[in-house]
């Protein structure tokens, strides 16, 4: 039994959200988001809450239930407040800028990385060691952020990259004489 299926989803203040059918829709300060459940899945509201259960007692349906709730937390919190990703850029050289409607990293290549911005999420450069993802679409944003690491991740001997903010590289020692 999923346990974090069986918790109702309480509807923030300042969010109106609908069930209809198997789409769940979420409208909020930030925008609006929508949610398809799988059809194993039953999702009513009720109370100004919505209640996720499985259709059936089968493995597969239980694997989809607390998934399912999962997102329409996250599409809940989305709207309301959005989500954050920073990245940190370590190394001589290496900076980010924005560039237009572009992010252009200079990560020790010979020529810089322009990552063009996808609808949705916005990137601020506050320094340029230091980048800013934030958007309402968990997913996305965590997409954008890995898109971005992958150009240059960090390295275990002299930590030079880029890695997420908090992140522990595992360091490795050196050559001996």
């Amino acid at each position: 039994m999923s346990r974090i299926g069986k918790k109702p989803v309480s509807v923030p203040a300042g969010v109106t959200a609908s069930v209809d059918g198997q789409t769940v829709k979420a409208k909020g300060p930030k925008g609006e988001l929508s949610f398809v459940v799988n059809d194993e899945v039953l999702v009513k509201m009720e109370e100004g809450s919505i209640k996720v259960d499985p259709r059936d007692d089968s493995k597969d349906a239980r694997s989809k239930w607390g998934m399912s709730r999962t997102m329409i937390v996250n599409i809940l919190l989305g709207v309301k407040d959005g989500f954050e990703k920073r990245l940190e850029i370590s190394g001589v050289g290496y900076r980010a800028a924005m560039q237009g409607k572009n992010l252009q990293l200079a990560l020790g290549f010979s020529h810089d990385v322009l990552y063009p911005i996808p609808d949705g999420i916005q990137i601020t450069v506050p320094r340029p060691t230091e980048i800013v993802i934030t958007g309402i679409d968990k997913q996305q944003v965590g997409q954008v952020a890995a898109e971005i690491r992958e150009y240059r991740g960090p390295e275990p001997y002299k930590g030079k990259g880029v890695k997420y903010a908090g992140e522990k590289i595992v360091r490795k020692e050196g050559k001996k004489k």
